[in-house]
């Protein structure tokens, strides 16, 4: 189609004009503010894979692409009188990702207090004291990063058992790198078949498309994309005994309360949902209400309960415990919240405005076109869980909830599962990953994780078979 030019003096660029359309606006797929959106996000997303070895937190190159996108968008509007448009647009994406993020608020917020509580601490003390060996280590961090990932999130999950594998992994570099390994596709495997496991999940949830029950058909193949690596990598994990001294770990006060308050939470979110049908970011908000009146509750009431432990130190002699009452300081919910992790969230509105810009120049829907008209969507959703190892599997998601492809029940499931496990394959593919690459510098590595690829794609493989012949009536 051939278009005419205009010279863009505001940004020394030049765009094409082209004809507009009824769904998106205008159609700049080829134009030159369409090539050079694609290219300040190319480099962005570069910039984001590079994390770990340029220092650089991976929101900063994504906000500046977005501002750089929505500004180049906003002027070529502009000049064809569509601003409302744009601005639609921007003020759709904005709300995507404010609920996402004020979802996502609340959920770290708990996670954080947990970790104030020194729930994660007790877990981690308990299964350095029980004495097991390397491969029933191995397997232990691998099921309680499966079981715990659906409710605390698979980055989480992972950096969790990871402080567990590098305390009693010692100098042991082989163990430390496997188990990080496991750890990682464990996490993501369990956090596929739950809303709260991943973001992706979450994104899936909250778009209506899946009902939380439905999560669940995911289970079973969960579990497989987990079990067949880790089957094959545990014969090469030794048996022998790691060198490790126990601790004791008492919990704060009010921990298994945060639990309860927490489950109560995820409640409400569920029911706010499934009954009236509100966007579940709306009972998360409620249930930090809960969080707040708890903290109030452990503040008025720490003088008394700091009395009574410190007759019962007194009593008992006990000096230890006489210290750890100096040490208490009040629970403070706004500190839980300063602790999330920030640098996530920015990344993620980053990521949903760059991807809300490029939907909006037409290369969404002309993507879709391809992979959902053109192909079978069964091949289209296996190829996004591999795009999901090669870039973060947060845009890839939000690419596809953007293109609104016509998909079946188990279509969706299908693709909530390839974007949530698909990204084990590569250890830059996951958050989880990337997140342990620090944690573990140096012990657990990209080429490290590179040399079990093919393992864990038998993984990836065996659960998209597995999804095919248990829920094909959903198809």
């Amino acid at each position: 189609m051939k278009m005419r030019y205009l010279l863009a003096t505001l940004i020394g660029l030049s765009a094409a004009s082209p004809a507009l359309s009824a769904t998106n606006g205008l159609d700049l797929t080829s134009s030159t503010i369409g090539y050079a959106s694609l290219i300040v996000f190319g480099i962005a997303y570069c910039l984001v894979m590079g994390e770990e070895y340029l220092q650089l937190r991976k929101s900063k190159p994504v906000l500046l692409a977005a501002g750089i996108i929505w500004l180049m968008i906003g002027y070529v509007y502009q000049q064809h009188g569509q601003i409302e448009l744009a601005k639609q647009a921007l003020e759709h994406n904005l709300l995507e990702y404010a609920e996402l993020l004020l979802f996502l608020l609340v959920a770290m917020t708990y996670i954080s207090a947990m970790e104030e509580r020194r729930l994660f601490d007790a877990l981690q003390a308990w299964m350095v004291s029980k004495g097991f060996n390397f491969r029933s280590l191995f397997w232990l961090t691998g099921i309680l990063s499966f079981i715990i990932s659906p409710i605390a999130d698979n980055l989480t999950t992972a950096l969790l058992m990871c402080a567990v594998v590098l305390k009693v992994g010692g100098s042991n570099l082989r163990f430390i790198n496997i188990a990080c390994i496991n750890i990682v596709v464990a996490a993501n495997a369990g956090g596929a078949f739950s809303p709260f496991g991943d973001i992706t999940t979450l994104m899936v949830w909250q778009a209506g498309l899946v009902s939380f029950m439905q999560f669940s058909d995911l289970f079973i193949p969960s579990v497989v994309n987990y079990i067949i690596p880790a089957v094959i990598m545990s014969f090469f994990v030794p048996k022998t005994q790691p060198n490790t001294t126990s601790e004791y770990v008492e919990l704060k006060r009010g921990a298994k309360r945060i639990v309860a308050l927490f489950i109560l939470t995820i409640a409400t979110a569920v029911a706010f949902h499934a009954v009236v049908h509100f966007p579940p970011v709306i009972g998360m908000m409620m249930g930090l209400a809960y969080l707040q009146f708890f903290g109030f509750y452990l503040r008025k009431t720490l003088p008394r309960s700091l009395e009574r432990k410190k007759a019962i130190a007194l009593a008992n002699r006990d000096e230890e415990a006489l210290k750890r009452i100096g040490s208490v300081v009040p629970f403070d919910v706004f500190k839980r919240v300063s602790h999330a992790e920030w640098d996530t969230l920015l990344f993620f509105y980053g990521v949903v405005m760059c991807v809300g810009g490029l939907s909006l120049l037409g290369y969404l829907g002309m993507v879709s076109e391809v992979m959902y008209s053109q192909w079978n969507p069964v091949w289209a959703n296996v190829m996004v869980g591999i795009l999901s190892a090669i870039v973060d599997n947060i845009p890839v998601m939000f690419a596809v909830l953007t293109m609104q492809p016509d998909l079946t029940l188990g279509n969706w499931l299908l693709v909530t599962l390839t974007a949530g496990v698909g990204g084990s394959m590569l250890s830059i593919g996951s958050a989880a990953g990337v997140a342990l690459m620090g944690a573990a510098h140096g012990k657990y590595t990209f080429f490290g994780h590179l040399k079990w690829m093919p393992v864990i794609a038998l993984g990836y493989i065996a659960s998209i078979i597995c999804h095919l012949l248990l829920n094909n009536n959903l198809f």
